[in-house]
């Protein structure tokens, strides 16, 4: 039996939930395209975004230890495909579209910088008088703009529903900006899955990497109650945590949390009557959530990396050399625009300086950014 676009509508439509995206009621294209014989539109956002040179890079975009502190620890590719991992598992389990909820997922991160946050944050200030960055409307700019795959329009050409899921990425790091996509509504219900996944995964992988490098113990997780709940409900007393153990409890620590969030939203879902996506998008609420007793473990928990991880001395030895780098890449670049490569000059007309600046130093990963600081400021080093 052959499956054309049409007959993969016919099967989306019949066995997704009432109040998920389908593909065939997309609202389209920016820029009208023959869509595919076999893939439906969704299918096909989601290849584009997997063949752009934005998501090769993230496989050496630090997510929370540099790439060169060893090869065992997430990196931004390694998050985005656990994101995803978990969205469609989630997306599944609510009847929600499983495609373009893996789509989002995949392109949610494509606009980080090197060295994760800190490297966002010096951005961020080093644009502030010129348009500011931020990761989520980088992301946004790479699949419409950035990215130059097709003679016939600039970026991706993505469907609505993607970028919609796009620009709408919320967590507690991340602010969406939605004001060309229906701001008074909120996220269909494939971006709010995966606004919750990748929450749901940093906190998990976090740990993880973590308890991994010795800067977390599990005696300084004593105390701390979703920890209490994992190890408990695998029978771990305690003593030296080996790799086997580990894995078990951060395995335990997902399960725990999909599990909350899936029963947690189908109640949500049957209080709220919704029948329709525009219904969805239309409540005063996000619909896709944590159980108020999981919201409070996954804070406690949130607190304690913060202090311990996130602000432990290497990990901010790290976020000082991320901005001295990037800082005297921007400022040298700025200030002497001929040093900079003669295919990244030519787009300084249109884009501005500080803008085209920041977009090279935006897709550069850790490795070459680094590399490039030492071509310019290491006398030893050739150009």
């Amino acid at each position: 039996m052959l499956f054309t676009r049409e007959k993969l509508e016919d099967l989306e439509s019949q066995g997704l939930a009432p109040y998920a995206c389908r593909s065939k009621s997309s609202r389209g294209r920016k820029f009208p395209e023959d869509e595919a014989p076999f893939r439906t539109a969704f299918q096909r956002d989601r290849d584009r975004i997997l063949h752009t040179t934005a998501f090769r890079r993230l496989e050496y975009k630090t997510q929370v230890f540099i790439n060169y502190e060893g090869d065992y620890y997430r990196t931004r590719l390694t998050h985005t495909l656990e994101v995803t991992q978990i969205g469609r598992s989630i997306a599944v389990a609510l009847g929600a579209n499983e495609i373009l909820t893996e789509t989002i997922c995949l392109a949610h991160d494509l606009g980080h910088p090197a060295f994760g946050h800190s490297g966002e944050m010096t951005l961020a200030k080093l644009m502030k008088e010129h348009g500011g960055f931020d990761h989520n409307k980088q992301s946004v700019r790479i699949v419409t703009n950035l990215e130059h795959r097709y003679p016939d329009f600039p970026g991706l050409n993505l469907t609505w529903e993607v970028l919609e899921g796009m620009v709408k990425h919320e967590t507690e790091y991340d602010v969406s900006d939605a004001r060309d996509f229906n701001p008074e509504l909120r996220g269909h219900m494939e971006a709010q899955i995966a606004n919750v996944a990748d929450e749901m995964t940093y906190t998990a992988h976090d740990l993880d990497d973590g308890l991994r490098s010795g800067m977390i113990t599990p005696a300084m997780l004593s105390g701390i109650a979703l920890w209490e709940v994992v190890t408990e409900s695998i029978g771990w007393k305690g003593g030296e945590l080996d790799d086997l153990t580990r894995h078990q409890l951060i395995r335990r620590l997902i399960g725990i949390s999909v599990t909350d969030v899936v029963q947690n939203t189908d109640q949500r879902l049957r209080e709220s009557l919704v029948r329709s996506v525009d219904e969805l998008q239309r409540l005063p609420y996000n619909v896709v959530a944590f159980s108020d007793e999981a919201r409070r473990r996954n804070r406690e928990l949130k607190d304690f990396l913060y202090k311990n991880l996130y602000r432990h001395y290497r990990v901010m030895r790290m976020a000082v050399k991320a901005e001295r780098i990037i800082t005297a890449l921007f400022e040298a670049f700025c200030s002497e625009p001929s040093i900079l490569p003669k295919h990244v000059q030519e787009l300084i007309p249109e884009r501005g300086l500080e803008r085209t600046v920041c977009d090279h130093i935006a897709g550069m990963t850790d490795r070459y950014a680094t590399d490039e600081h030492q071509k310019l400021f290491d006398a030893t080093r050739l150009p």
